[in-house]
């Protein structure tokens, strides 16, 4: 169900919702709270990545590899991660880079750009 909402957007829209995700999982770990939500948002953002790199150039889809393979790292050593706060002020430091990369990336940025990816 997920997956089927999610590809009905065009790909800049889709890298526009992963840079959304991104930046909440920086603003949660920055703060501390809700380890279960950003344990979450790490996962649907692995997908949303696998489902979205496919349909881009081999340049902008390898950059977005690099963000799920670390990605794949908080996931998989989440249970350590959570517990310790210097690891979580990195890991909010990282996913906001990330979310600012998948922005550009997604040219959402630019107005002109924006506009006509938007409209079905």
């Amino acid at each position: 169900m997920l997956k089927e909402r999610y590809m009905r957007d065009a790909v800049p829209v889709r890298l526009g919702n992963l840079a959304s995700n991104l930046a909440h999982i920086s603003s949660f770990a920055r703060t501390a709270r809700q380890p279960d939500a950003i344990y979450r948002l790490i996962d649907e953002s692995r997908f949303f990545i696998e489902w979205t790199a496919g349909q881009m150039d081999a340049d902008k889809a390898s950059q977005l590899v690099d963000v799920q393979i670390d990605l794949c790292r908080w996931y998989w050593s989440w249970p350590c991660v959570a517990a310790d706060r210097a690891e979580t002020t990195r890991l909010s430091a990282l996913a906001r880079a990330w979310s600012d990369q998948v922005l550009e990336l997604s040219g959402l940025l630019d107005a002109d750009d924006a506009q006509a990816q938007v409209r079905p």
